[in-house]
Parts: structure tokens; sequence; C-alpha cells
């Protein structure tokens, strides 16, 4: 069936919910309001006041009281209004819920989603448009997942909801209302397992969240060029399924990879520097990262334009390795 983004984690968080009852979901308007992006509708009426916790504007505060609960035994789902203001409760994520398992001796667990929307919409500002998942992928004891299609989204946060470890799951903002073929029934989608979204033997294209979307419409275009790109989504950031992307690039020989984070120790580095260690001597040319400006983000809509990846951008890097050229 044919659906939003949006109704795909609705459905993944009411499967789940309904399967467990140690399941909540807590974060700013998620209860009456049904969330600022409408993920959590119909979740009160269905499920109470009791597990579905409207909070005050305290980032630090609910997310540490969700660590809390799960230490307890509970399943909390934390909804960050944006991940922008995740950055409040990076002491409770990166300092309790990420150690607390490796500092009891494995004698506690911390089951937790926090999950909300990520990187840039549409003028918004340089304090909401950030893309963290680069910051989060640096830490010991979390997982990053950050899906680009409605049925990826719906299998992968049914995963990390049954996952026993801390989960960052970031959605892009302005792919909610995107809509994706999703199967009908029961299934999840195994953390750390990526996937080829295009097949192609001239150059792989890595790219995740939205810009997965980027890069399969470059694939289109650049297929009636004569270029036949190879698609691959990593969907997980962390842990990274590298066999996926190697052997594409060992079939391929080419690897541009595509991201809105920042250059500067973003995630493209450290996947461009995990395949020169696994598959250097399969490269016919350097490997090519297309990023997002290192700026804050620019309010001025054609400024934010050019401080993000576009497809002229990734089309221009993609002839440029093709013709030998860096």
């Amino acid at each position: 069936m044919l659906i939003p983004y949006r109704e795909a984690l609705n459905q993944a968080m009411r499967e789940e919910m309904r399967r467990d009852d140690r399941i909540f979901l807590i974060g700013e308007e998620v209860g009456h309001y049904q969330g600022a992006f409408k993920v959590s509708k119909g979740f009160v009426e269905e499920f109470g006041s009791q597990r579905v916790l409207d909070t005050p504007i305290t980032e630090a505060g609910f997310t540490g009281l969700a660590i809390g609960a799960a230490i307890a035994g509970l399943h909390p789902i934390v909804e960050l209004m944006t991940f922008n203001f995740g950055i409040l409760a990076l002491d409770q994520i990166v300092n309790n819920a990420a150690k607390i398992r490796y500092m009891s001796g494995g004698q506690l667990s911390v089951p937790i989603v926090i999950r909300g929307p990520g990187s840039a919409a549409h003028q918004l500002g340089a304090q909401h448009s950030q893309s963290l998942e680069a910051w989060f992928c640096h830490v010991p004891g979390l997982k990053v997942i950050a899906p680009a299609t409605p049925h990826d989204a719906k299998g992968l946060l049914k995963s990390a909801v049954r996952d026993q470890n801390p989960v960052i799951f970031i959605e892009a903002q302005l792919l909610y209302g995107t809509k994706g073929e999703v199967q009908e029934g029961e299934y999840t989608i195994p953390i750390g397992q990526a996937e080829v979204k295009r097949q192609g033997k001239d150059v792989t294209i890595v790219a995740y969240s939205k810009m997965l979307l980027l890069a399969l419409e470059v694939a289109e275009l650049l297929a009636r060029e004569g270029i036949e790109a190879e698609v691959v989504d990593p969907r997980t950031l962390k842990p990274l399924d590298l066999a996926t992307i190697t052997g594409s690039v060992k079939k391929t020989g080419r690897l541009v990879i595509v991201e809105e984070g920042w250059r500067f120790a973003g995630l493209g580095a450290q996947i461009a520097e995990s395949v020169y260690a696994e598959a250097f001597d399969y490269l016919d040319a350097p490997i090519v990262r297309v990023t997002g400006a290192d700026v804050p983000m620019p309010y001025a809509r054609p400024l934010e334009d050019a401080a993000i990846p576009d497809r002229e951008g990734v089309l221009a890097a993609v002839r440029q390795l093709i013709k030998g050229g860096h």
C-alpha cells in the first residue's frame, strides 16, 4: 500500500505499543496535538495519557526521565520536536543512555528510542536546520538510523523499539509527506543492513535519508547519458554495513558519497576511510564527497539552496569521476 512516511512511523509505533504495554511515547505535544508533524495521530485516543505523555519544554528533563524508565524495565520512545533541540539533552544521551550498560558491567540496559526530525527543511534558519547524525555516530553505545523511505522507516523503527540498546532514529523533516510502498502485515528490517536501491555498473553513489531521493533522481538522469549508477542506502549509519558498500565499489570501481551534513569530520569521511581500507585496490579513481557547506545554514532561500547538495552538484561530481577527474 502507498502511504506517507509519517503514516509508516505511526503504524510502526502503534503496532509495537499494541504488542507490548511497556512501550510508551513521551515528548512535547505528542499527545493531544498529535505531534508536531502528526506522527502520533490518534495515539491518545487509543492508548491514553498514561502511555502518551505530553511534557514541558525541557529536553534534558524528559529524556532523562525516559532513560530512568528504560533502566527500570519500560521501553520509552522519546520524540524530539527536532534533533536540533536534542543538543539540550546531549548530556543525558551521551553520558547516561550510551554508557550505562558498559559502566554497569552489562547489568543494566537502556532500551530507548530517541526519534524526531533532522536536517534542513525550508528556511528554518541556522539553529533549526542542522544534520547532526555524525555527532551521534561518534559515540560508542549508540545505534543511529536514518531511513529514507516509508518502507524502511516502518521496518527499522519496529526493530529499534525492540532493541535493548539506545537508538537514535533521525527522520528528515522533508520526508514526512513523501509516499512509498509499505507492505501489509508484520515485518521488521534488521539494524545494520544496507540496501542497494538501484543496480549499476559504472559508479556507486552512497546516500542516506533525504539525500537518497536526490541520488536516485541523479541516477535516472545519468542513465540517459549512458552512465549506470548503483545507489546504496546505508539506512543504518551505526553500525554501518560496510560489506554492502564495498561490495558495490568493487563492482563499479568508483564512489561518490552524498550527505547533507557539514563536510569537516562528516559521516562521509568515515565511509570513505573505511572503503579505502577495505577496497583500495578496486578503485579506479579517488572517492568524491558531495556535502553540505561548512557554514551555519542561511535563512535566505537562495543561500540555503546553495548550502545543500543539489542535483547539478551530484551530477557534476559523477561526470568528473567517470572522466577520470577529481
